[in-house]
């Protein structure tokens, strides 16, 4: 094999590669062998006719396509191994010339890696917040284990109140006439958990089971059903039965029952360094994430359409999978939103040119720092992998590409030197993303969804680093911690 650079800018290649007849020869050969079976010659048993009567009767080229699609791949990687070019798309190939005589001529044209230019990478400012634990947090969490442990007590000596569970049949009457979707039987309500219209629970409150009961309510005008906005109702409603939740005592038998701990206070004590340790790993990876967002407006590249769309593809991949663990297909989801593929795509591509920009500006940093890890790095992490997911290691590895952990690590090394010379402050340049108070910001930090890591990819700096900057990324985003500013948490030590 041979190669020439046809040509070449700052933005793609192409290249010219010969693979020679002798070796053209080998990738037919080897495409008669895979594919003998195919062929139904008369005077021949299926597979046994001599590969070069199978050529005379179906043409001299019928093993071309196969063996071509087998050897290109081969010599295109050894073509970017040797050449001095770093790629960063798949390449668009194009076949020149094909004889056996001659061997066959294709060339590859391939985008490469945008020049990147970062300046004032180190001191970057970004926004800061300090997440404690409060006293209210802990005892809401440990009032969650309670519910977890309550008992479920039928209650035939009282009357209806709010937080019991009561087993009902109802039916909804618009002037009179039942209306659809207004029925049910053995509905489980709890009494003022607002499951039903305004004004429904409460009329249960004082009746108790068996009773037969008239409930008088008028949907609301922002109902969803068009034919019930603003009109007033009436259900019968039977209650079948009433229970209510018995909470265990938070004391040690409490603790010994729900933990390995053998007092309360053991249990309060873990419970208060545990959101504590997620608090402070809150406090630790937001202020990362916004050092990423600072980052994206600083660096300067021009992003590569392939760079975009490949993201795209990871993005719209990673919420098709998230629709289908939920019961819905992509398919389904454009009916109910009415979306076409383009415009589904099209929701991505300001996040994804983002998480490009995120990406080339570490890889860029990493280049400049000379940020590297060892192969003592790599292995530890192939083993920590393997036991999260308790894998032999070796399994580990088939799945993952060490190189691609090593790009992984490198990067991760990098996003901690680049937090760990950035410094707290408003940022000069605010984003739509950026919050400003402490109550507007804990607010947007509780409305915003979780975002979900990536699935079943390969591990790459490039998808993972940036995806977690843009999405805003943290395990301990649901802690149920206080949000306060650097400067208020060091006033009230």
């Amino acid at each position: 094999m041979s190669y020439t650079v046809k040509e070449s800018n700052k933005k793609e290649v192409v290249f010219e590669i010969t693979v020679s007849a002798e070796e053209f020869e080998k990738g037919l050969q080897k495409s008669f062998v895979k594919n003998c079976k195919k062929f139904a010659i008369p005077g021949f048993r299926k597979g046994k006719a001599p590969r070069k009567m199978v050529e005379q009767y179906y043409g001299e080229g019928v093993l071309f396509e196969d063996a071509v699609n087998e050897l290109i791949p081969v010599h295109y990687d050894e073509t970017v191994k040797n050449a001095d070019f770093d790629i960063i798309s798949q390449p668009e190939i194009e076949l020149v010339s094909i004889s056996k005589e001659e061997g066959f001529v294709f060339t590859a044209k391939a985008y490469l890696k945008p020049e990147v230019e970062i300046k004032n990478y180190k001191g970057i400012k970004a926004e800061k917040n300090v997440y404690t634990v409060s006293e209210d947090d802990v005892n809401r969490e440990i009032d969650t284990m309670k519910e977890r442990c309550a008992r479920q007590v039928e209650v035939t000596d009282r009357a209806v109140k709010e937080g019991d569970i009561t087993n009902i049949n109802f039916e909804g009457f618009c002037d009179g006439v039942a209306f659809e979707g207004g029925k049910g039987e053995n509905f489980d309500l709890t009494i003022g958990s607002g499951q039903f219209i305004p004004g429904f629970e409460e009329q249960l409150i004082g009746k108790g089971q068996g009773d037969d009961v008239e409930v008088n309510v008028t949907f609301p005008e922002e109902y969803h059903a068009e034919e019930l906005k603003g009109k007033a109702a009436m259900f019968k409603v039977k209650i079948n039965s009433v229970t209510e939740k018995q909470y265990p005592e938070l004391d040690d038998e409490f603790a010994k029952d729900v933990s390995a701990f053998d007092t309360f206070k053991e249990l309060k004590e873990d419970v208060e360094k545990k959101l504590a340790e997620q608090a402070e790993k809150r406090t630790k990876e937001e202020f990362e994430n916004n050092v990423l967002e600072e980052l994206s407006n600083i660096v300067e590249v021009e992003v590569p359409d392939c760079m975009i769309e490949e993201r795209i593809d990871g993005l719209a991949n990673d919420f098709a999978y998230r629709l289908q663990a939920q019961g819905m297909s992509k398919e389904m989801y454009f009916q109910y939103t009415g979306l076409t593929e383009e415009a589904f795509r099209g929701q991505f591509k300001e996040r994804a040119e983002k998480q490009v920009k995120i990406s080339l500006a570490l890889a860029k940093i990493a280049e400049l720092e000379k940020i590297e890890v060892t192969a003592e790095d790599v292995e530890a992490e192939f083993k920590n992998m393997a036991d999260a997911y308790n894998m032999e290691i070796d399994k580990v590895k088939q799945f993952v590409r060490e190189e691609d952990l090593k790009e992984q690590l490198v990067m991760n090394k990098t996003v901690e030197f680049v937090t760990e010379n950035a410094v707290e402050g408003k940022p000069a340049k605010k984003t739509a993303a950026k919050k400003t108070t402490t109550k507007k910001a804990a607010a947007d930090k509780e409305e915003k969804p979780a975002a979900k890591k990536t699935t079943a990819k390969k591990t790459t700096t490039t998808k993972k680093t940036a995806a977690k900057a843009e999405d805003g990324e943290t395990k301990a985003k649901k802690a149920p911690a206080k949000r306060t500013t650097k400067k208020k948490a060091e006033s009230e030590e």
